[in-house]
């Protein structure tokens, strides 16, 4: 009896974090889908969506949570071992703009300028991970910037810098930092993560070339004066 007991208790063991992040990977697509619905939307009826305070924070909203799930996706992969990054050669003005475009429609209805400054050269990384840190790094620079965000790509000692600046109030002295911030340092009772952070940390220490591994960096200043987010790439 005891033995049929224990393998009737296996049988009933549930795989708790495997079932969040099966409802969390429908999430997410059910998300991708709304948000291209929106998309449809705003075009169709662009008269009447592009400047509609409710329209626009719908999509803001829809975005902001679409990006939460690709990060906790990444994240639990992350733990299972199982997050690598696929590096191929990309031309890095042509990637940041074509990432830009997505944000466009959102950043022209809710009156933001934008641009993209960057140097012609060819860049080495996992496109994939890199649109979900940019995609979380621009959302976050359309909720607090005032009028404007830029993308900026160059490089420096060697590494591929890409950055988001905005004209906001930057970041407060206690997320500036240079490097990685530490998992068990998020605090999820402030209401503020840095959950982010963390993936993007994590997306760029997956780039490594021989004993440099990347980073992020986050400072005030820029060509705006507002918050200026860094991933630096080997």
């Amino acid at each position: 009896m005891s033995d049929q007991g224990t393998d009737s208790s296996r049988d009933n063991h549930i795989d708790f974090s495997m079932v969040l992040a099966s409802a969390v990977h429908d999430m997410k697509n059910s998300l991708g889908m709304l948000l291209n619905s929106l998309d449809e939307l705003r075009t169709d009826y662009a008269d009447s969506m592009s400047e509609s305070s409710r329209f626009n924070t719908l999509q803001y909203e829809a975005e902001r949570m679409h990006n939460d799930l690709v990060q906790l996706l990444g994240i639990y992969r992350l733990g299972e071992n199982n997050l690598s990054a696929h590096i191929e050669e990309h031309f890095v003005p042509g990637f940041l703009s074509d990432h830009l475009a997505r944000h466009t429609p959102l950043l022209e209805g809710l009156g933001l300028e934008y641009s993209v400054e960057a140097d012609d050269i060819n860049g080495f990384f996992d496109d994939d991970l890199l649109t979900g840190v940019l995609n979380n790094t621009i959302n976050n620079a359309i909720r607090y910037t005032k009028s404007r965000i830029r993308l900026t790509a160059g490089e420096k000692d060697g590494y591929l810098v890409i950055g988001v600046e905005d004209d906001g109030e930057g970041y407060p002295e206690t997320m500036q930092h240079n490097g990685t911030p530490n998992f068990k340092s998020l605090d999820f009772k402030s209401g503020s993560t840095s959950l982010g952070l963390f993936f993007a940390s994590s997306v760029a220490r997956l780039h490594s070339e021989g004993e440099r591994t990347g980073s992020i960096r986050l400072h005030n200043g820029g060509s705006f004066g507002g918050g200026v987010f860094e991933i630096w790439l080997p």
